[in-house]
């Protein structure tokens, strides 16, 4: 079959958790900690909050957006906040959209930690897997964002460099391989380490998530993803009102805005609720 993408990098390969982890939950009081002191830093930079007012205004940011700019980190909000957050996200849909949607907030499982595998001989390299997750998970259409890229690599080597991930035509086709890749979600996720307001995570299940809402837009995570599975949004994100996913979750599928990274949740809309 043929497909028509946008261009694509990558490179693969899964690791496993250190034995000597340090419990998730202490993870989690120290990433909130750090968040919150590196967001006020970063307003601080900004200067007055009357200056950068008159630059979000300026720029036709709405007052959702400010007021999701100046919201608490996600791991601070307690769930009468959270319910609070998840109604006013859900009217700004209908409002906005005109689809009545439902945000959840699942959890991670206790006792739970994800793995994936991928039967590599079995790929016939269709892509399908990439337009399945964007319709999953509520990607731009235009211009177009996949989370997944699909390699096309020759036999006899797994040099990524020889791969090709722009291939066009029938497939599979004869002499090549192929490597769908997505985020890994990391043990000692570098894209974690890399930003500066602790907009990103590993939860407890190994999961890498994203508060959109925190997201500054630098993109240090992006430059620090060994795998090219972060992506940014340069422009507004465009996605028809029938093709709109309602079930979401607030830290998965739900609808993202320009000037923020997002990445594969590994369908935590879906996973976490069996």
């Amino acid at each position: 079959m043929s497909d028509q993408e946008t261009p694509r990098r990558h490179l693969p390969i899964v690791g496993q958790p250190p034995a000597d982890a340090p419990p998730p939950a202490a993870d989690e009081r120290e990433a909130m900690d750090r968040a919150q002191a590196g967001r006020r830093a970063f307003l601080t930079a900004m200067g007055a909050a009357g200056a950068t007012a008159a630059t979000a205004i300026a720029s036709g940011a709405t007052a959702m957006d400010w007021e999701g700019f100046f919201r608490q980190h996600y791991l601070r909000l307690d769930d009468d906040a959270r319910q609070t957050l998840f109604t006013q996200l859900e009217a700004r849909a209908l409002s906005e959209r005109g689809v009545d949607v439902q945000i959840r907030d699942p959890q991670p499982l206790d006792g739970v930690e994800y793995a994936y595998a991928l039967n590599l001989s079995s790929c016939t390299g269709c892509r399908q897997c990439e337009y399945a997750c964007a319709a999953e998970n509520n990607t731009s259409r235009d211009p177009q964002m996949h989370y997944i890229h699909v390699l096309e690599v020759p036999i006899g080597t797994f040099d990524l460099n020889d791969a090709d991930q722009d291939y066009e035509g029938t497939v599979p086709r004869p002499a090549n391989v192929y490597m769908p890749v997505s985020c890994q979600q990391c043990a000692n996720p570098p894209c974690v380490s890399a930003c500066p307001v602790n907009a990103t995570w590993r939860e407890r299940d190994g999961i890498i998530v994203v508060d959109y809402d925190w997201c500054i837009g630098c993109r240090y995570c992006e430059a620090a993803c060994p795998y090219f599975a972060r992506r940014f949004n340069f422009a507004t994100p465009s996605l028809p009102k029938e093709q709109l996913n309602p079930e979401m979750a607030y830290l998965g599928n739900r609808p993202r805005q320009k000037g923020v990274m997002e990445k594969c949740h590994f369908c935590i809309q879906r996973t976490r609720e069996g």
